[in-house]
């Protein structure tokens, strides 16, 4: 009524394909393990970088206090020109400190379009005769840069220029280099725009217009824009 095996070379071979079957199953589950924990890594990593990106997006942005500018002073000069542009910048609350020298400004104006950087310092050509080359007045703001001064109007090296919860800067523009004015006639003057984004180096932008009135009054006054 009931078949018995009594063949143990057979009982031997079943037993060892079975091994082999658990095994390689045990192979894989260890392989696909594996590779789950490293995608739980990975997406891990990149959900940290992403929320560090957003944090800093936020608590690294500029805000802008103040626009304006200073109409040109000199004897003989039209009272139709700028002589300044002066934008007065903060950090925004609960911001970072952030680094004014690594940031970037993006200007469209009468003039063109110009990337503008930080600058502390004269292009070699301006060096004066004893070859000082640091910036003392805006007229020695380099074609292509901005520059930076503290509170008390002194304008300060890329060490300085840090934006902090107690500390305000204005940032300063020589309204003779493009795209405000063309380097040799024209400088922004009445009636003249221009668009500013700020770009903090974490990427955070702040954008502002700047809009010289249609009329200067009188040479050496400071006018909102």
């Amino acid at each position: 009524m009931f078949e018995f095996i009594n063949n143990d070379d057979d009982r031997g071979q079943v037993g060892i394909g079975t091994l082999i079957v658990f095994i390689a199953m045990v192979l894989v589950a260890a392989i696909a393990a594996g590779v789950l924990i490293n995608t739980a890594g990975f997406l891990q990593s990149q959900a940290e970088a992403t929320g560090q990106e957003s944090t800093d997006l936020v608590s690294e942005r500029i805000d802008v206090t103040s626009t304006v500018g200073i109409v040109n002073s000199t004897d003989g000069a039209s009272s139709g020109e700028l002589e300044e542009i002066r934008v007065g910048v903060a950090g925004a609350a609960g911001s970072n400190q952030i680094d004014l020298s690594s940031a970037t400004i993006q200007a469209v104006g009468p003039n063109g379009q110009q990337n503008l950087i930080f600058s502390d310092s004269l292009n070699v050509d301006n060096s004066t005769a004893n070859g000082d080359t640091e910036i003392t007045d805006v007229g020695d703001i380099p074609n292509g840069a901005f520059a930076v001064q503290n509170s008390s109007g002194d304008f300060v090296d890329d060490s300085e220029a840090v934006l902090n919860d107690d500390d305000r800067f204005t940032v300063v523009f020589n309204p003779e280099t493009e795209p405000f004015g063309d380097n040799d006639t024209v400088v922004f003057g009445e009636s003249d725009q221009s668009s500013l984004d700020i770009v903090s180096p974490s990427g955070a932008t702040t954008s502002v217009e700047l809009r010289a009135p249609d009329l200067f009054n009188e040479n050496g006054e400071a006018v909102r824009l």
